[in-house]
């Protein structure tokens, strides 16, 4: 399927809502048009036996997903997937951030010195850090893990000092729909336990719930 005829099948059962899943959804939430066109921040291709599409939900940070089996081109289910960020963080109040970066090779996303003004512009941080994530798609939380880890790899022993000498970590914050309560939450497999103790990783989670329940 193009992406115009994944784009054209879910327009269509947003409209008709043949699934008592998807009134569900959109009783509550509403996806996002522009100029009359639905908008999908990403179409999933890496499964074997289906699509998924992920679409940005008006005023949240979570999102709507639709499943589409990649032989029939019919819709599986739909659902959400929580915005998943998976990050490899290193701070320290000792070492400035050139120094930081200069301790491995990996591209890093975002960094800042000691007394540096945050974001919100009314506060200063008191550490320096760095933060390196590979994948800031959509996508499922393993999946984001996995690319992380992978990335990581490349540098191992950048990653070791990073480690050694400034608190390097694996964080993930979750930004989840609470559509019944039931939440849910990560699943870590073995292999990447693994991976990350190679690695002498940690990882912290931060989860956040919001959006309205169905009820």
């Amino acid at each position: 399927m193009t992406d115009e005829q994944v784009i054209t099948l879910i327009e269509k059962e947003f409209q008709e809502k043949t699934f008592g899943v998807t009134e569900q959804y959109l009783e509550i939430h509403a996806p996002i048009y522009i100029n009359n066109k639905l908008q999908i921040t990403r179409i999933d291709r890496d499964r074997d036996k289906f699509i998924i599409a992920y679409l940005p939900v008006l005023d949240e940070r979570f999102y709507f997903t639709v499943y589409i089996d990649s032989d029939s081109g019919e819709i599986i289910t739909i659902s959400t997937e929580p915005n998943h960020q998976v990050y490899f963080l290193a701070t320290s109040e000792n070492l400035s951030e050139t120094e930081l970066k200069a301790m491995c090779s990996l591209s890093v996303d975002e960094s800042w010195n000691i007394g540096d003004l945050k974001k919100n512009g009314r506060s200063a941080y008191n550490f320096s850090a760095l933060k390196i994530m590979p994948n800031s798609e959509p996508d499922e939380f393993e999946d984001k893990l996995d690319k992380l880890l992978t990335y990581l790899e490349t540098d191992k022993k950048g990653v070791s000092e990073l480690v050694e000498k400034a608190e390097g970590y694996i964080q993930v914050a979750m930004d989840i729909h609470n559509g019944n309560g039931m939440i849910g939450g990560p699943s870590i497999k073995r292999e990447s336990i693994t991976r990350m103790h190679n690695l002498g990783l940690s990882i912290d989670f931060d989860l956040y719930v919001s959006g309205n329940s169905f009820g």
